[in-house]
């Protein structure tokens, strides 16, 4: 493989602001591959992977290189030669690149792949969390699974098309999807693609969406005619899975504290054919106070710390903190304490994250079921889904019904 020195210098820009001025790697990429109007999809896949694979591994080659951060721009270079070297890529003769020490870096890689934190390139702090409330042996091969490339998968649009006519669709415009089994509306991708340039994306018969969190909207148990309210809905693809679900039938509100997210749904649901969804900002209380007790069945699709997507965020292992994990416990038990009350009596409520941490899970369900505003609950059904296990996401969901 040849290296091009436009593509790896896009690739080394876009790793300074991610690592040096702490922006996120998907937003800054997107950015990135709008710089050369000439780049093919070769060139593209080649500049989002690397920064995906660096982002992804950056303590272990940082140790492997002997760099510390901030990343100075030769240090950024000495942090591409390694991954070059670890892909057996053969280094071009740039004033950049010299001077890299081969031999060294795959006995230095031999030598750190035995230490964990370094093997999976994760915080000691994070390790041990992890550690703590998961144990040693499914931590190790969660972490592992999560540090894999998470496929692209699709989630058919049942208001519109059949998952064998999508993919039939698809392998009209030269993509290849393959269905899963005991997920009924998914597709995987063969191979990664821009779906978002094919027709069958602008004709609304499809969104991009893990298999793990395709099992949410179903979790829900809603059927036609339902009121439902989806609190933290974001850009909506729960909500939209569930207005399908429901055959645009019954109601469908979308509630959300980010305005822009919500306008983003409304843009979505409108491609969709979504035709039941109401969005409403949360600007205070009275919104939910408005909604108490009127709902058969209320989604908590909570913040959390991200931990279960990693494969596709990799960067989330170095923004996130440790005092953000504690914030974030304390802003989902005030979520469920205050969006519980939106369900009526013999309705049902699903709480989901897609953590892979029982602190942020079970923990904080048996808490709420102990609480006063929980009391009136008991819980139903949990699924507990760990990426090792399943091959996608780390999720969970727990579905309590009120008496």
């Amino acid at each position: 493989m040849r290296l091009h020195r436009n593509l790896v210098f896009a690739v080394v820009d876009t790793l300074n602001l991610v690592f040096n001025e702490g922006k996120y790697a998907d937003k800054e990429l997107a950015n990135t591959l709008k710089r050369d109007k000439r780049w093919g999809s070769r060139d593209r896949s080649f500049i989002a992977e690397t920064v995906y694979d660096i982002v992804r591994w950056k303590r272990l080659y940082a140790a492997i290189a002997e760099v510390k951060e901030p990343y100075s721009r030769p240090n950024l270079f000495r942090l591409f030669a390694v991954w070059a070297t670890l892909k057996g890529i053969a280094l071009p003769d740039w004033k950049q690149l010299e001077d890299t020490p081969t031999r060294r870096i795959k006995g230095k890689f031999d030598e750190l792949s035995q230490i964990r934190v370094y093997r999976e390139s994760i915080p000691d702090w994070l390790d041990q969390v992890a550690v703590q409330e998961m144990g040693e042996e499914k931590w190790s091969k969660e972490i592992a699974s999560l540090n894999k490339t998470a496929p692209v998968v699709l989630r058919t649009n049942k208001l519109k098309i059949d998952s064998k006519n999508l993919r039939d669709l698809l392998f009209q415009e030269e993509i290849e999807a393959r269905s899963i089994q005991n997920y009924p509306d998914a597709l995987v991708l063969e191979e990664r693609t821009n779906v978002f340039k094919t027709q069958a994306f602008k004709n609304g018969f499809f969104e991009v969406q893990d298999a793990s969190s395709q099992l949410v909207a179903p979790f829900l148990q809603v059927e036609p005619g339902m009121r439902v309210v989806d609190t933290c809905a974001g850009a909506g693809g729960k909500s939209l899975h569930l207005a399908a679900l429901m055959e645009n039938k019954g109601q469908i509100i979308a509630l959300d504290i980010y305005g822009n997210k919500l306008k983003e749904l409304k843009r979505r649901a409108k491609r969709a054919g979504a035709h039941n969804i109401e969005t409403r900002t949360i600007e205070n209380n009275k919104v939910i106070k408005k909604l108490h007790q009127k709902a058969d069945r209320v989604l908590i699709d909570a913040p959390c710390s991200g931990l279960g997507v990693l494969s596709r965020n990799p960067d989330t292992k170095w923004k996130l903190q440790p005092e953000f994990l504690d914030e974030i416990k304390s802003v989902q038990r005030e979520i469920l304490n205050n969006y519980s009350k939106i369900v009526k009596s013999g309705g049902k409520l699903v709480y989901a994250t897609c953590s892979i941490l029982p602190s942020e899970n079970q923990q904080q369900v048996e808490f709420f079921l102990n609480s006063e505003a929980g009391k009136d609950f008991t819980l139903e059904d949990q699924k507990i889904i760990l990426s090792y296990e399943s091959g996608y996401d780390g999720f969970y969901m727990a579905r309590l019904i009120k008496k």
